[in-house]
C-alpha cells in the first residue's frame, strides 16, 4: 500500500506537467486564450503571433498587455469553497489551483483537489475538477457536488459584486 501511495505522488505531478505542457505546444485557439482579460465575462482581442521556430520561444513576440482566461468569481469560489484543502500550486495563466491532503470540516476522509478554471463564462463548462482520496479517485457523485458548490459560490459572488 505505501507504493502505490508514493507512486501516486511521483505519477501525478508529472502526468499534471505533461498535460500543461501539451495544452501550451497546441496552437489552436492560442490568441483566444492568452488575449482575454481577468473578470466575469471577457471577449477576445487582438490577433495571435505565430512562432516560426523553436528558437522564436525565446523572443519577446508577446504583448505585455495581454491578460488570461480565467473567469475571477469561479477562481475566488473554487479557493474560498475548498480552503480547507493546503494550496500547493496556483497558476492563475493557466488557470490551474493544485492542493495537498486536507479533511473537510466534519469528515474523516482527506482529499486532494486538483481545479482546472478554463473559461471566462460563469457556467459548468468552465470549471474542471479532479478529487481523490489517498486511495484513489472520489466518486463522480462527489466531484459534481463540489462543482456545483463552486459554482453556487460564484454565482454569489458575482451577484454581491453587481449590489456595489
Amino acid at each position: 500500500m505505501e507504493t502505490r501511495s508514493s507512486i501516486h505522488h511521483l505519477f501525478m505531478p508529472l502526468m499534471l506537467a505533461a498535460a500543461l505542457g501539451l495544452a501550451g505546444c497546441s496552437g489552436q485557439g492560442r490568441g483566444d486564450f492568452f488575449k482575454l482579460r481577468v473578470g466575469g465575462d471577457a471577449t477576445a482581442t487582438g490577433e495571435e503571433q505565430d512562432r516560426e521556430t523553436i528558437w522564436d520561444l525565446f523572443t519577446d513576440q508577446d504583448d505585455p498587455n495581454t491578460t488570461v482566461e480565467v473567469n475571477r468569481y469561479i477562481w475566488n469560489a473554487a479557493l474560498d469553497v475548498l480552503s480547507f484543502l493546503p494550496i500547493e500550486a496556483v497558476d492563475p495563466f493557466s488557470g490551474v489551483i493544485v492542493t495537498g491532503y486536507g479533511t473537510p470540516p466534519g469528515g474523516g476522509r482527506p482529499y486532494r483537489a486538483i481545479i482546472y478554471v478554463r473559461d471566462p463564462a460563469l457556467d459548468a463548462r468552465s470549471l474542471q475538477v479532479s478529487l481523490m482520496t489517498r486511495s484513489g479517485p472520489v466518486s463522480p457523485d462527489t466531484v459534481r457536488a463540489v462543482e456545483d458548490a463552486i459554482l453556487t459560490r460564484a454565482r454569489q459572488l458575482r451577484v454581491a459584486d453587481s449590489k456595489l
